[in-house]
């Protein structure tokens, strides 16, 4: 059984995390730069969407599998005080980026396309925040994931 929930929880945050840097190292620099056609801007619209729902898939995975793992290893998921230092870590890194994606996406994610659609000059004080918090908001949360990725390596050296 170990193996299973050891096998479903990698493969959930491979998915997560690779597609996150798809999406940020790859899709969207290719629409922020200049010479990007509308259809492929409504491409990148849609991979995203469609990621969407990948990823909030991974996300329930892993939290299912997440403690169902530490309870497999000994860890006393009752008493926060006795897990290993690491654990806490983790899933603090872990806590703080699903905070994230739920404003990237519950927040953000349906005023985005209506503040880029107007021109930059006639965006509100509230628009101009959103396309800013659109553009770093996906990286800040791909360097939190790598980092719970890094967590996640010294915990199973651990």
């Amino acid at each position: 059984m170990y193996l299973v929930l050891v096998s479903l929880h990698t493969l959930a945050a491979i998915t997560w995390v690779g597609g996150m840097m798809f999406l940020s190292l790859v899709l969207a620099p290719l629409v922020r730069s200049r010479k990007a056609a509308p259809e492929f801007m409504a491409l990148f619209r849609s991979a995203a969407l469609r990621f969407r729902v990948v990823a909030w898939a991974t996300i329930g995975v892993l939290l299912l599998t997440g403690p169902m793992l530490l309870v497999q290893r000994g860890v006393a998921l009752a008493t926060p005080s006795s897990w290993p230092h690491i654990v806490r870590l983790k899933l603090a890194l872990v806590g703080v980026l699903l905070v994230l994606t739920v404003l990237h996406d519950l927040v953000l994610g349906p005023r985005i396309s209506h503040a880029v659609a107007i021109p930059e000059a006639s965006r509100t004080a509230w628009e101009h925040v959103i396309v800013r918090t659109a553009r770093w908001l996906p990286r800040v949360s791909l360097l939190l994931a790598l980092a719970v990725v890094g967590a996640a390596a010294v915990l199973a050296r651990h």
